[in-house]
């Protein structure tokens, strides 16, 4: 008869979910690999997150000029020659 398992000390426990928050388990190359997580911010990617949620001076002093929008360069413009 085979022998039981042993119980997870709590420290093992805790590294053991630590290391589920960290890591996830992708397949390639037929192959199961552990990759680290991608940094998320309230579950969306950075990117994303900054994209929807920063305003134009923001993005301007960070250098994120790819994130700022036609509309607001047009809306900028438009109180500008008034």
């Amino acid at each position: 008869m085979a022998k039981p398992k042993r119980k997870l000390t709590a420290a093992e426990r805790q590294t053991k979910k630590q290391r589920k928050l960290d890591y996830e388990t992708i397949f390639l190359n037929g192959k199961q690999v552990r990759v680290r997580r991608p940094p998320t911010i309230e579950g969306l990617p950075v990117d994303e997150f900054i994209a929807r949620n920063a305003d134009p001076v923001w993005l301007h002093q960070n250098g994120m000029w790819e994130y700022m929008g036609y509309e607001s360069e047009c809306e900028h413009e438009d109180s500008g020659s008034e």
